[in-house]
């Protein structure tokens, strides 16, 4: 099912986008353009992400990085 008619964007890609760290609407704009045209599939999205756990948000909520956990290099005190 479409979830952005603009961009023929589906729910099964915005659901994977959820899956590979984006939380937010933007994010899936930034991964898929879904979201940036007419604005009528924001809410949608909104819904979509509302049901799944959020790795970023995770870490946010424990105090934790959140992008320096999801995409850091190894430190320069590990490879040493």
């Amino acid at each position: 099912m479409y979830v952005c008619s603009c961009f023929g964007v589906t729910e099964a890609q915005v659901k994977k986008h959820a899956e590979d760290g984006a939380c937010t609407p933007r994010q899936i704009a930034s991964a898929c353009k879904a979201g940036t045209d007419c604005g009528s599939c924001v809410r949608r999205i909104q819904a979509i992400l509302g049901r799944g756990a959020c790795p970023r948000r995770e870490l946010a909520d424990q105090g934790r990085p959140v992008l320096a956990e999801l995409s850091a290099p190894a430190s320069l005190d590990e490879a040493a």
